[in-house]
């Protein structure tokens, strides 16, 4: 549609709302902004809409009316009333995503999946940089698309994490190199079934077009069934047996369209399913014409994604790492996978109508005890009954004050929460912040003998 002249609704004024509204008043659509909240409670909002001259009001069902364009931020579910309705009146309803997407120039590479998006996001960026590409990264981490738009040049890539809900509403986007790390159970506060939120995710590879490449994970039956729904070529990556074309291990060699890539144990990332999102990275960025050498000397180079399995500190004796951004089930499995045991696990936060069960035997295996903070901390109580120690925190400090009490040197302190942060923080990275701010005030017991930070008897194994 021609957005010069049109009336557009920006619903959402967190980070990709305002890069929505520039973006479209810049285009000359006659702009409107609405959110749950008030202004005034949404920073960087005001500033923005004053000096575009954009009117705001509080979202009602009114504001809907009379618009032929409404952009969804990520967090704006697409089936409320008031957005069916409005298209029934043949306004068209869209992401940010899907607004940047006749904009943004050069090539793309969308990333999705329950897990490892962010990780396999970075490092694909990284790889392309290091190959001496122009490339920029963003999406559903960092920067929004509609903002990537000025940056976009012609013979550039852009390298984007991509959500269920930026994915949802998409019908022109393309990616041209698609991946698909995992899908398991998530976000079904929001899409209601698995069926509905596997069904966002393979959105794209809808819009895919002949020539361009789905990368695609043999080992998972939802990623594997989205072959039949691309017009690209599929590419196959699995982290236990040989596939082609595409990346596997042949034992401990990881293996690049039938070449030696790197030994895994060169990888600088814990857990074996760094792994896989090493294998799913390097197709990519060899789809996009970086060598093998290149992409195995930037493979090493590569720094853990903050709040990713991130090493925070190590005090008494005792390693504290920092999984806020395990918001699933499947996220905090692979989390306890990393490590052989003696841990202090702190799960809990706002429910996303997950399954918690499934961590009863990594739990019962590894870990002293569950430390249950915020709102789904009942849930999570009734599932793990049984299987493994369950004490009632509350909050983060008192979590932390807990396993300090209660360990000692060779223990591991591990947030992987396996739930959404919004009951008590702002976002994953602000509870991640105050993890990390906990963590750090505490001061060295007196009986303990504080070991280097390499010191990490019970630290994370590939």
């Amino acid at each position: 549609m021609t957005l010069r002249g049109a009336n557009a609704l920006v619903v959402g004024m967190k980070m990709s709302g305002r890069a929505s509204a520039e973006l479209l008043a810049r285009e000359g659509a006659v702009v409107r902004a609405t959110d749950l909240k008030p202004l005034d409670e949404l920073p960087g909002a005001k500033e923005l809409l004053e000096r575009l001259h954009i009117p705001f009001a509080r979202q009602t069902p009114e504001v809907f009316e009379g618009c032929d364009a409404i952009v969804l931020s990520p967090d704006v579910p697409a089936d409320l009333a008031p957005l069916e309705e409005a298209r029934r009146r043949g306004a068209r309803v869209m992401g940010e995503v899907e607004l940047a997407a006749p904009f943004l120039k050069g090539r793309t590479i969308g990333i999705t999946g329950s897990n490892g998006k962010t990780t396999t996001t970075s490092l694909t960026g990284h790889i392309l940089g290091a190959a001496g590409l122009a490339v920029q990264v963003g999406g559903n981490i960092g920067t929004p698309v509609t903002a990537m738009v000025d940056a976009s040049r012609d013979g550039g890539w852009n390298v984007l994490e991509l959500s269920s809900f930026q994915l949802e509403t998409i019908s022109e986007f393309r990616a041209h190199i698609g991946l698909a790390l995992n899908v398991t159970q998530n976000h079904l506060d929001r899409h209601h079934t698995f069926e509905n939120y596997a069904a966002a995710k393979g959105r794209l590879f809808d819009t895919q077009r002949e020539g361009d490449y789905a990368v695609l994970n043999a080992d998972d039956p939802v990623c594997a069934g989205y072959a039949g729904r691309t017009a690209g070529f599929v590419q196959w990556f699995s982290g236990s047996r040989h596939v082609s074309p595409g990346a596997s291990p042949c034992g401990e060699k990881l293996m690049l369209d039938g070449k030696f890539l790197m030994e895994a144990g060169e990888i600088p990332l814990r857990g074996r399913h760094n792994v896989e999102n090493v294998l799913a990275a390097s197709i990519a960025a060899a789809r996009a014409g970086v060598t093998h050498e290149t992409i195995a000397a930037a493979v090493r180079t590569f720094q853990a994604v903050e709040h990713r399995l991130e090493f925070v500190r190590n005090a008494g004796g005792m390693d504290f790492y920092n999984d806020s951004k395990a918001t699933s089930v499947d996220a905090t499995l692979k989390a306890l996978s990393a490590f052989a045991g003696g841990l202090w696990v702190i799960l809990g936060g706002k429910d996303k109508g997950l399954d918690y069960s499934a961590l009863r035997s990594l739990l019962g295996a590894k870990a002293h005890a569950a430390l249950l903070i915020g709102a789904a901390a009942g849930k999570i109580a009734d599932a793990l009954e049984g299987a493994v120690p369950v004490v009632h925190a509350g909050t983060l400090e008192a979590a932390v004050a807990y396993a300090w009490e209660h360990g000692g040197p060779g223990d591991t302190v591990l947030l992987a929460p396996a739930c959404a942060s919004f009951d008590q923080f702002r976002s994953f990275e602000h509870r991640g912040e105050a993890f990390k701010e906990i963590a750090g005030r505490l001061e060295r017991k007196p009986s303990a003998t504080e070991p280097t930070d390499e010191g990490n008897r019970h630290g994370p194994t590939i």
